[in-house]
């Protein structure tokens, strides 16, 4: 889950090397480091703990012009957060040094083979056995064969690149199991863990695969793979901008996300939605439609937020597609045996596309001879190339490590996924066309939500003294309870557990008092009834509580303490609304604590390993 950025060129690598970390921290940001090799050949490393600030302090005023150099950001895995396990890290005689993303499994192997022959390693980290391997490999080949040697040896997942003092001109890069782009400008090339750090300088782009390695120079490349064939590889195009990319004004990326969903949203819709029929035009499906009418049921494997919008799906599904629908944990899904057909089809939610958990459930589920489809965020993702068939989500950047605008961008797309699939079989034209009026207006209805942001901010401060908090929800809206309970512990540290309203009473209402407060999504839908038979519960019991509540309804006002209220759409898109004023609390709260909001601890944006 770390970021990785080098360059080779004309340029002066130093300060692109800086500005592709800073465009990376979300990745990583447990300490930061940078290794260049000069115009006269010699070698500058500096390594810092923390965050990247602390590496640019340390190297100001002295960093050397150099056209060649790697640096990382790093979130940690093996060994603790210091300056001593930070990357770059280097052989015993400090002539190749080199940054990893990715666990090498076999380390412990490796390292006590090679400390008996003499080695000496420096470092906690698993990464290290990587350059002392290529020290010993190189004694008896040249460097890129002694790369390939050691990749051969080691098991696990890396995005790797190398340069070596000997061989000043060059960098290696390798991929298995973790990304890696190469960015293809005018005056030179750009390695990066994903496209952050390239967008300024060219939207020309190339995807390495799994067993696949570069050698770059300043004036070219080569892609071989692990047989030592050639590999030709097509050039891609960006689809977004270094302006997306920036903060405009926002005190926070989060903020501006949030902010954006309207857009992001409408993105998502945009030319899918044929509101005059009551359907959906998915042209990434248009080549699997016909198996898709055929098949019988329904996995959908994804990690975290993507999760949640994965389980609101599975109400759409199963509610207006009638297609028997399963949602699985993709970090589970393959630890066990799961019992795959032809008929059915595997759904993979991930916004970076990289989600290395996701990824590995859909080759287990290729393997078994499944279908697969995708919804992703980042285009040319893995997640996307290695899939069947998929939906991309049009969100733009997505730079804040709590999710938002991505989560309501698959909730739209999953929504779209159900007209399509629902039109297929028994959802009729009126039923058809109600949801595509009802979707299309639910853009405007987010910015009603916004304009009760700062109410929704008094809420936060007067709820910011309690550390403990239960996110209760119904049906469509029990996935939004557990996603508005995951933000608030992501960027505010609050403990906050999220249930369906009818487990309470099997247990956590146990913890409920004075000091234990409740968020209660009581929309005027379905379950409405049900809903405020908690809430009474909850209530009975001295507990305070805040609600989620259609517009209009006063009556829940004189039940609970403190309301929000949302505009009113139909119950299965009620999530794409009832989410966002949770997503504004929980940024509040962690505000007026002055957190972090952007980059919580122990929290990485994109997570490429198991």
């Amino acid at each position: 889950m770390c970021g990785i950025v080098g360059y080779t060129g004309p340029r002066d690598a130093g300060p692109i090397l800086l500005e592709g970390l800073r465009r990376l921290e979300y990745r990583g940001y447990d300490s930061a480091g940078i290794a260049l090799v000069t115009e006269s050949g010699e070698l500058f490393v500096e390594k810092k703990a923390g965050k990247l600030a602390n590496l640019q302090t340390a190297i100001a005023d002295r960093t050397p012009n150099a056209a060649i150099g790697l640096a990382h950001t790093r979130w940690a895995t093996h060994g603790k957060p210091s300056e001593r396990n930070a990357h770059p890290h280097c052989d015993c005689g400090k002539k190749i040094y080199l940054v990893h993303n990715g666990i090498i499994e076999n380390y412990k192997e490796l390292k006590a083979d090679l400390e008996k022959i003499g080695h000496k390693f420096s470092s906690e980290t698993d990464t290290e056995v990587l350059a002392h391997l290529i020290e010993e490999y190189k004694k008896q080949v040249p460097l890129k064969e002694a790369v390939w040697r050691t990749l051969a040896h080691v098991q696990g997942t890396y995005g790797l690149a190398i340069i070596d003092r000997s061989e000043p001109e060059k960098i290696f890069v390798a991929r298995n199991g973790s990304p890696l782009v190469l960015g293809v400008a005018d005056d030179g090339y750009i390695i990066a863990s994903d496209i952050a750090p390239i967008v300024r300088y060219t939207n020309q782009v190339i995807y390495l695969e799994d067993g696949e390695m570069a050698e770059v120079t300043p004036c070219s490349f080569q892609v071989t793979n692990f047989k030592r064939k050639k590999v030709e590889k097509e050039i891609s195009k960006i689809d977004w901008t270094l302006e997306e990319a920036e903060k405009k004004g926002y005190d926070h990326f989060m903020l501006k996300e949030i902010i954006e969903q309207p857009e992001s949203m409408q993105n998502a819709i945009r030319g899918r939605l044929v509101a005059k029929e009551g359907m959906a035009k998915l042209g990434g499906l248009r080549d699997v439609a016909d198996h898709l009418r055929e098949m019988k049921r329904l996995v959908i494997v994804s990690c975290g937020t993507s999760y949640y919008a994965g389980l609101v799906g599975k109400y759409m599904f199963e509610e207006y597609a009638g297609i028997r629908t399963e949602i699985e944990y993709a970090s589970e899904f393959r630890y066990r045996k799961p019992i795959l057909d032809k008929e059915t089809v595997v759904l993979a939610i991930s916004q970076s596309g990289e989600t290395a958990d996701t990824l590995a459930a859909i080759r287990e589920a290729k393997n078994k001879g499944a279908m697969t489809l995708g919804i992703v965020n980042v285009v040319g993702s893995t997640i996307a190339r290695e899939t069947d068939a998929g939906v991309y989500n049009h969100a733009g950047p997505e730079i804040g490590v709590a999710s938002t605008k991505a989560f309501t961008s698959q909730l739209s797309i999953l929504a779209l996924f159900t007209l399509f699939l629902g039109r297929q079989r028994d959802m009729s034209f009126v039923m058809g066309k109600r949801i595509a009026e009802e979707l299309s207006k639910v853009p405007e209805q987010m910015k009603k939500v916004f304009k009760d942001s700062q109410h929704i901010k008094r809420i936060s401060k007067k709820y910011s003294g309690f550390s403990d908090f239960l996110y209760l929800g119904r049906k469509y809206n029990y996935p939004i309870a557990m996603e508005g309970a995951l933000k608030i512990k992501e960027i505010a540290y609050v403990h906050a557990e999220g249930y369906p309203f009818g487990e309470m009473k099997h247990g956590p209402i146990a913890l409920i008092d004075e000091n234990f407060p409740t968020v209660a999504i009581a929309t005027r839908d379905s379950v409405y009834e049900k809903t405020l038979s908690g809430i009474q519960e909850s209530k009975a019991r001295g507990g305070k509580v805040v609600a989620v509540a259609t517009a209009g309804d006063k009556s829940i006002a004189k039940l609970v303490d403190d309301v929000i209220y949302i505009p009113k759409t139909l119950e299965m898109l009620t999530p794409l609304l009832s989410v966002i004023p949770l997503q504004i609390f929980a940024y509040y709260s962690a505000v007026q604590k002055g957190l972090d909001v952007d980059r919580p601890r122990n929290l990485a944006k994109s997570v490429t390993v198991e």
